[in-house]
Parts: C-alpha cells; sequence; structure tokens
C-alpha cells in the first residue's frame, strides 16, 4: 500500500517483500540506486549485514513498533528516520518526501 501512495504522489517506488531480495536487487548493475529506502520490521526477516547493506546504498527510514524498535540493530545504527506505528500511509509518505526535498534529519523523528 505504501509503495501505490509513492506512485500515486509521482515517486517511482519499488517494493520487496524480503530484505534480502532488495539486497539482491542493489546488487544488480542494471538497476537504478535508489534515493531513499523505507524498511518495515513487521514480520521482517532480516541479517545485520543486510540492513547495513541497505544502508550503504541509501539513507533508510525505519519503521516499526515499540517492540520492534527496542532492538539492539535499532539503537546501534544510523537512520534517516524512524517512524513508530501507529502511523499513517500518508505520514510515511510525508517523511519519504520530505527527506528526498531536504536530505536526512541529523535527529531521529518520532512523529
Amino acid at each position: 500500500m505504501l509503495r501505490a501512495e509513492l506512485i500515486e504522489r509521482g515517486l517511482d517506488a519499488v517494493g520487496f517483500i524480503e530484505c534480502s531480495n532488495a539486497v539482491r536487487a542493489l546488487r544488480n548493475p542494471l538497476r537504478r540506486r535508489p534515493a531513499l529506502i523505507v524498511l518495515e520490521l513487521k514480520e521482517a526477516r532480516y541479517e545485520r549485514e543486510e540492513v547495513e547493506q541497505l544502508q550503504a546504498a541509501a539513507p533508510v527510514i525505519l519503521l516499526g513498533g515499540a517492540a520492534e524498535l527496542s532492538g539492539s540493530l535499532v539503537a546501534e545504527l544510523p537512520w534517516a528516520a524512524v517512524l513508530k506505528r501507529p502511523v499513517t500511509l500518508g505520514a510515511v509518505a510525508d517523511e519519504v518526501e520530505r527527506i528526498l526535498e531536504t536530505g536526512p534529519p541529523e535527529q531521529v523523528i518520532e512523529p
């Protein structure tokens, strides 16, 4: 649904269910590099190395609930923004647009 919202706003959005598929796509030299990545932690399976590869490719917005955001990986790595559920798709899309226009903030954002 987020991908559809971003497309409606005129952004070129691609989605992956698994973090490993996104990392694999980043390795493909024929694919364009993303300007920004949104990583949803709900029911996500990921390895630290995969997340670091995503972060090396582009700024990453992290989206999760209180329990998911309390993990050590969240505290240890830099994020373009951290959005805590409940959050609307519109708020996530607004943050995507803001970061694309102005760049990642210096601190974590929790609307």
